[in-house]
């Protein structure tokens, strides 16, 4: 099958999204199907020369909105040469953009909504959300309208998605999400982020990996800790932040710790990529994300891929697997039920720990593995008679 993606930008500072079409492309490619990537972006950015997909930037792109001229035209001149075009992410030109080329033709198009119809943006943005309502009836309504199908990564997103706007109708489909293990030697990979960072090496780790941003909960968690500094085993403990921190949310989150007395207690990483990244999670006691809004959350699929318990609110929207399977622990996105999630942890015999880094293990191969993720990928397409070719 040929197939190409339209994503607003694949750099990897993007987070969930691009690493999501990234490991389920590879899948794909393994299994001979021919994937390909449109992208808003200025071509000669620096990331691109690593980047592992055909990549076809047609920018530079215009306001936030991300309008170029260049990409409906390339569009309809190319869209013979794909079975499917599939959107990832909607209210930026790359959704209404293949609406307007492909709406009234023979190539089929799909959409990954990747959370962005999530109800708590209207309730925490509520102009925004007044002037998506004002955008929505002649853009994406139609988009996702016009869609051969939308694609959601959980029962929870599905559900969510209904309530942000009355005037929604489209063919909704729930697959299988996640991405692939890490690759390499895990006492390697550990062994080069604890030298990295070597104040590290002899404390307990509490992980944050992620984009720094208010939806996060990253300053919950941060109060949560310093709330929690008279338990016995808080000591022991080191909290971490893996993300983009060069913007001025992550500044504050700086500022918070350290009037929180938490300046010692915290390690801002930056963004980390390949070992790095992956030998936080392997240096780690606990993943932890007491995020507001989360669609899925590749990096709780990551952390369970290296047997990582993840300690997640109930607004991370696979919370309801996670619990099931005892991958993990669950509480609300607020200051008490951080604590909770902390607190909980914390009172965990090492033995209890243990059993529940074994589950971890177990959810993520019973539901999340890539495997899992291209099969139901490429059985919907099948199912929606995708393939052909003109």
């Amino acid at each position: 099958m040929r197939i190409l993606h339209a994503i607003h930008s694949a750099n990897p500072e993007g987070g969930g999204p691009i690493e999501g079409l990234k490991q389920l492309s590879a899948a794909n490619i393994d299994e001979g199907h021919i994937v390909e990537v449109v992208t808003l972006d200025a071509p000669g950015q620096p990331w691109m020369h690593t980047f592992p997909l055909p990549l076809y930037p047609l920018g530079p792109a215009r306001l936030h909105y991300g309008y170029s001229s260049r990409f409906v035209p390339w569009l309809r001149a190319h869209r013979r040469d794909y079975d499917v075009v599939i959107v990832n992410g909607i209210w930026q030109f790359n959704s209404f953009g293949v609406w307007l080329a492909l709406h009234d033709s023979p190539t089929a198009y799909c959409v990954f909504t990747h959370g962005m119809l999530d109800p708590w943006f209207k309730k925490q943005y509520p102009l925004k959300h007044l002037k998506k309502w004002l955008y929505w009836p002649w853009g994406e309504y139609r988009v996702l309208r016009d869609a051969r199908a939308v694609f959601f990564t959980c029962e929870e997103e599905r559900r969510l998605a209904r309530r942000s706007f009355w005037l929604y109708r489209c063919d909704e489909i729930v697959l299988n999400y996640g991405t692939a293990p890490p690759k390499g030697d895990p006492a390697a990979q550990r062994s080069a982020f604890l030298a990295q960072f070597p104040h590290l090496t002899d404390k307990r780790l509490i992980l944050f990996l992620g984009r720094l941003h208010e939806k996060k909960g990253c300053d919950l968690l941060l109060r949560a800790f310093a709330a929690l500094a008279q338990h016995p085993s808080i000591d022991a403990y080191h909290l971490v932040f893996s993300g983009p921190d060069d913007a001025e949310y992550a500044s504050s989150l700086k500022q918070m710790a350290a009037d929180l007395g938490l300046a010692t207690r915290v390690t801002w990483t930056g963004m980390l990529t390949g070992d790095l990244k992956w030998g936080a999670f392997r240096a780690a006691d606990a993943f932890i994300l007491p995020s507001h809004q989360e669609n899925f959350g590749i990096a709780v699929a990551e952390a369970l891929a290296c047997s990582l318990p993840v300690l997640i609110s109930n607004k991370v929207n696979i919370w309801r697997e996670i619990f099931s399977d005892g991958a993990g622990l669950v509480e609300n996105d607020d200051l008490q039920g951080t604590i909770l999630l902390l607190q909980r942890w914390l009172d965990l015999t090492p033995a209890r720990q243990s059993i529940m880094r074994a589950k971890a293990a177990a959810c993520y191969e019973n539901r999340f593995a890539i495997p899992k993720v291209a099969k139901s990928f490429m059985d919907a397409l099948t199912l929606l008679g995708l393939g052909g070719g003109e």
